[in-house]
């Protein structure tokens, strides 16, 4: 004899005060130590118990004297062990989830065929439609023979599937049924209220059907949401189990199939590393949409840059320390900060431009209701791993916080997608230029990654349109490239600057007199490959710093509508951190490269 016996019981009833009826049920059963969960809603009770005998017919007996649960007929089977955890009392707005209004099976329910009848009917081959209404992964265990499925994935889903049947069914006898009845005092008036004019109920589901006439005219066995999985046409516990992830029961061949593993994987939703990065990039590319709706940039913030006195200006005064440190900005801009109260020290004071600083001392910026230019959020991951994130980056878009750019930047729009993890970017990408970027998952990895950029190592390929029409079909540019910002902002090129190498190879001359390129920078100097371009006499198309005729613009980063700036990262090559292997990763070539 079993020492557990379950119940599974519904009622559909008009309940009220139902907080103090949760507190009563959830201490009575605590006190008889049964476990297990109990739904209340004003539209009824739905539960699932189990314990010792006395116990349970002492808690039923508790129901029944609740106006309107007199005739709660609960459905009585037995284990070995306690199927449930811990003992639950809920309240719900329904005690089966449906979500259709004006369906009240309290007043009015399809009229209910008992087990035997039913019985009766399929043994003497009466033309009836047999309708499961359950989900699909209940049905796996076990349904009638010929039965029809909908291919639920929840009961809310069960109108849309109504509404897709045969219009001739609505004149045919249907038998529909799921594990103890209560899906279907919902599933039937609906029928009916869509057209269908011969529906009945088997009256307590599956599981009466069992207790009452046994298995025939049933193939396998009836799935129940607690710890048994699966029960046969005895009403006893199989071997079957769930898998945690996706609650599919499996069967004795399922787990003994390799792609199980206990609390992580089954057959059914076991997927491959491709596949499990495959739907890790879907996520991110939602939460980027996601983003990109409402950028963080175009609602006004406050914007706070800290400044650090470098060593080499301990002594001297502020505004002389910000003037050395930012050569680009004129005087007058730092005068109108101080003037407005918005350069503060470390307690949040405003400060003079002539006070005397100190190596190590840490100032603020203070720039209030500040709104950021507008981006392209249009990024798209082409990979990712345990080590890396690997980006096709839109433009304009620059990489990191700079100038007039704190939250519209590719590393914050990353930051949180990917938190609480902050992706590290290993190399640099001009806010105008698309294509590939890396981007490291942590300091470990990007410290065995950045190497190979500066030793040389990383295989870089690039896509440029340019003005004219190159002599040659293969050409390379050293002219070295200066290290420091001049004159906008920009780096030019500076015969005692540093080192640079460029090579070129003419893919295609246009007949608008513009050139197809192919780009493999050598070394990776600031706007090398626009710089060298330029110098040459074949600026790229779009350009705004680095004009026709070796002139200079005053523009670093075009606006959202201007024309693209037509340099893309193609490719790139180097050592994966984890696997020490080589990996190539390519971008899509823009319109602008196929035309």
């Amino acid at each position: 004899m079993s020492d557990v016996v379950n119940i599974a019981a519904y009622r559909f009833a008009s309940l009220c005060d139902l907080k103090p009826l949760r507190e009563r049920l959830l201490t009575f059963s605590k006190e008889q130590a049964l476990k297990g969960t109990i739904l209340l809603s004003p539209e009824g009770i739905n539960l699932f118990v189990a314990g010792e005998r006395t116990a349970v017919d002492s808690l039923v007996a508790l129901l029944r004297a609740i106006p309107g649960l007199e005739d709660l007929a609960p459905k009585y089977s037995e284990s070995e062990g306690q199927p449930f955890r811990r003992m639950l009392v809920r309240i719900k707005k329904e005690i089966i989830a449906f979500g259709v209004p004006g369906i009240d099976p309290a007043r009015r329910t399809s009229p209910k065929l008992p087990a035997k009848e039913l019985k009766q009917w399929l043994d003497e081959g009466r033309p009836v439609t047999l309708l499961d209404t359950r989900n699909d992964y209940e049905v796996k265990l076990g349904t009638f023979t010929n039965a029809v499925t909908l291919g639920l994935d929840h009961f809310r889903n069960f109108p849309k599937a109504v509404d897709s049947l045969p219009p001739d069914w609505k004149e045919r006898p249907i038998v529909m049924f799921c594990t103890g009845g209560i899906r279907c005092e919902k599933a039937g008036p609906y029928m009916e209220q869509a057209g269908f004019q011969q529906i009945y109920q088997l009256d307590g589901g599956i599981l009466k059907y069992f207790e009452e006439v046994g298995g025939d005219h049933y193939q396998g066995e009836c799935f129940v949401f607690d710890q048994r999985v699966g029960v046969d046409p005895a009403l006893s516990e199989t071997d079957n189990t769930q898998c945690f992830e996706c609650l599919t029961p499996l069967t004795a061949e399922d787990q003994a199939d390799p792609r199980y593993v206990p609390g992580t994987s089954c057959p059914y939703c076991f997927l491959t590393t491709e596949e499990q990065m495959t739907r890790r990039i879907a996520e991110r590319q939602a939460a980027i949409v996601a983003i990109a709706v409402h950028p963080p940039g175009s609602v006004p913030y406050e914007n706070v840059r800290p400044f650090n006195i470098p060593l080499d200006q301990d002594g001297r005064t502020l505004l002389e320390a910000l003037t050395a440190t930012f050569d680009h900005v004129p005087t007058e801009n730092w005068a109108a900060v101080f003037a407005e109260g918005r350069f503060v020290d470390a307690g949040g004071q405003p400060v003079h431009p002539d006070r005397i600083v100190r190596a190590g001392d840490r100032y603020e910026q203070r720039m209030p209701a500040t709104v950021e230019p507008p981006v392209s959020l249009d990024i798209r991951i082409l990979h990712e791993d345990e080590a890396i994130v690997v980006v096709d980056k839109p433009a304009p878009l620059p990489v990191h916080p700079c100038g007039r750019f704190h939250r519209h930047t590719l590393q914050n729009v990353l930051n949180d997608v990917y938190a609480p993890q902050k992706v590290r970017p290993v190399h640099r990408l001009d806010a105008n230029t698309t294509g590939v970027l890396v981007l490291a998952r942590s300091r470990h990895f990007a410290s065995r990654i950045q190497p190979q950029f500066e030793d040389g190592r990383v295989e870089k390929r690039y896509l440029a349109r340019v003005e004219g029409h190159p002599s040659q079909d293969r050409f390379a540019c050293d002219a070295p490239i200066s290290a420091e910002a001049g004159e906008f902002g920009g780096r030019t090129v500076d015969e005692g600057g540093l080192p640079a190498r460029t090579e070129f190879e003419v893919l295609e001359r246009f007949a608008d007199g513009t050139s197809l390129v192919s780009v493999r920078p050598l070394t990776g100097r600031t706007n090398q490959i626009r710089i060298h371009l330029w110098h040459l006499g074949h600026s790229i198309v779009g350009e705004q710093s680095y004009l026709p005729g070796r002139r200079l613009g005053e523009v670093q980063t075009r606006g959202i509508d201007d024309a693209p700036l037509c340099l893309h990262a193609s490719e790139i090559a180097f050592v994966h951190p984890l696997t020490r292997e080589l990996v190539t990763f390519r971008a899509a070539s823009p319109a602008w490269a196929v035309q």
